[in-house]
């Protein structure tokens, strides 16, 4: 949604130093899903009007850098961008996800030295051959949104150990990643992205990392090269025109910390300290929140939450504690409860009431929540799998899901032939389909990095067609147990088919949210591991019996 506001001008610049006279041209506010707002400039061309952008933390990297090349990840309203113009950046790689976005602010790249791309940033940064003296991670998110835990829940590969690495190789010799983000306190994200830069390179990292804050957002740079006395000098100066405080430079004295805008203590210093020291591990076992690199495997980066540290929350009160816990998270586990709740009260409470057991009532209940919970384990764990290979989220979903079902579809239609070839033993081809499904995930957990790795250069819709590929051989198998169970209840006990189908539908239902919070808390690839156990499980429960 893009509005204009002629009566109350939107004046949007997010941390803007308070020592700035330059005031923002008119912009249109823009609002993604009723929410996260971002703006886009009046712009005729002219540089003046762009000063206040200077005044932001987001453009110490170009008080560093004469006239680089630069890459924005994440363009958005393109003020990014601009910021660059401002600067005269020799040349602007522009990568926007949301193709509506890039069609509102195409104006601003009509230029020879600016390209566009609408693309996933991190997918994007994967297949670049070009090098950059400059890649500038946008600050896009909405401070409310952020304050409030509503991104806990939402993958972020921009923010991983592995993202990291790759911008780091996509840097020419002496470049520099700049990442600005808000400014919480206590500190959260920022000292997250410094204890990800720090593990990613290692011994160097107390030369190569600079942190600066203002009174509202923080920017992280990470060198490709170590810090130069004249880099820290430009720093310094950078900080003292405009009033921001250093968090964090190589070689700094505490004192030079927290001298503008002052907080009760220098946590950003103190905590890079920390990190960079002995006592790294000591420091993130104890901090309250949790500053655990995020990988590609859990790429939470804004899932923040200690158990240890709800109930310390919640004693804190509404106006203190509240605003601390990551709301998402608990959302996520109030859904999860209430659909276990309803599930044991709609299905089990009748299922009890039947006299006849047949098979048995237990072995049925376990087998068929297990085929439910398992499928849609594998199903969310390849989604995110596949995100970066695919080269963006939508893509991934129709994808993973359209083969998913396709497959298992054909597979389902194949069970009774394998049956009656395994002599009629429903149980005996089960078992087989289980070992099946367990020896693919196995390989699909250790190959699938390095496979997406040597296939990222190939186009999308051969991209397409190799996911569809890796998928099929899994789905079909997976599609096998269901009718399997099914045709074998409806043998021996077939006034229990509609629980077998309502059992298995109700957990279908309640393995969509709980695999979303088992990937937060433990990853994806356990996810997949808990998938395989619930298939072994269901196997056993419906073993031939001698």
């Amino acid at each position: 949604s893009v509005v204009r506001s002629p009566r109350v001008p939107f004046r949007y610049a997010p941390g803007l130093s308070l020592m700035t006279a330059a005031e923002p041209p008119q912009q249109l506010a823009v609002f993604t899903d009723g929410g996260a707002m971002t703006a886009i400039d009046r712009f005729d061309g002219r540089l003046e009007p762009l000063a206040y952008l200077d005044g932001m933390t987001s453009a110490l990297p170009y008080h560093l850098l004469e006239r680089p090349r630069v890459l924005v990840l994440g363009a958005g309203g393109g003020a990014d961008v601009l910021l660059a113009r401002f600067h005269r950046a020799a040349s602007i790689d522009a990568v926007e996800m949301n193709p509506d976005m890039a069609e509102l602010t195409r104006a601003l790249y009509d230029r020879p030295e600016i390209r566009l791309h609408v693309a996933e940033a991190r997918s994007f940064a994967a297949v670049t051959e070009k090098r950059f003296e400059l890649i500038h991670i946008s600050l896009l998110d909405s401070f409310d949104a952020a304050a409030a835990g509503l991104h806990s829940l939402g993958e972020s590969p921009l923010y991983t150990v592995e993202a990291f690495e790759t911008y780091l190789s996509r840097l020419a010799p002496g470049g520099l990643l700049a990442i600005t983000r808000w400014l919480k306190v206590p500190p959260r994200d920022s000292l997250r992205l410094f204890a990800t830069a720090s593990k990613v390179l290692g011994r160097d990292a107390g030369r190569r990392l600079a942190l600066i804050r203002g009174w509202k957002t923080t920017t992280l740079l990470v060198g490709n090269d170590d810090f130069t006395e004249a880099d820290l000098a430009a720093i310094r100066d950078f900080c003292r025109r405009r009033g921001f405080d250093v968090a964090y430079l190589p070689g700094m004295a505490p004192d030079e910390a927290n001298r503008f805008n002052r907080l009760e203590r220098p946590y950003l210093f103190e905590g890079a300290t920390a990190l960079l020291g002995p006592g790294r591990r000591a420091f993130l076992e104890a901090y309250k929140f949790d500053l655990t690199p995020p990988t590609d495997d859990r790429p939470y980066f804004f899932h923040f939450l200690k158990w240890r540290s709800m109930v310390e929350l919640l004693r804190l009160g509404p106006t203190a504690g509240l605003p601390l816990i990551e709301w998402g998270t608990i959302v996520l586990i109030a859904t999860v409860a209430q659909a276990a709740v309803l599930g044991g009260v709609l299905i089990v409470l009748p299922l009890a009431a039947l006299r006849r057991s047949g098979t048995g009532k237990v072995r049925l209940s376990i087998y068929f929540l297990a085929l439910g919970l398992a499928f849609l384990f594998v199903e969310i764990a390849f989604i995110q799998r596949f995100v970066l290979f695919l080269g963006h989220p939508l893509y991934a979903i129709a994808v993973v899901i359209a083969g998913f079902l396709m497959a298992a579809g054909f597979g389902a239609g194949y069970a009774p032939r394998l049956r009656r070839r395994l002599g009629g033993r429903p149980g005996t081809a089960i078992m087989v389909a289980a070992v099946g499904i367990a020896v693919l995930a196995g390989l699909y957990l250790g190959g699938l990095g390095p496979l997406f790795e040597a296939l990222r250069g190939l186009p999308g819709a051969a991209k397409v067609v190799v996911s569809l590929a890796l998928i099929a051989p899994l789905a079909f198998l997976m599609g096998m147990p269901f009718p399997l169970g099914l045709a074998r209840t409806a043998e021996r006990t077939p006034e229990l088919v509609p629980w077998a189908w309502g059992i298995n539908g109700s957990a279908s239902v309640l393995g969509a949210v709980l695999a979303n919070l088992l990937a937060v808390q433990l990853g994806f690839a356990a996810v997949i591991g808990l998938a395989l156990a619930l298939y072994g499980t269901a196997a056993l429960a419906f073993a031939e019996r001698r």
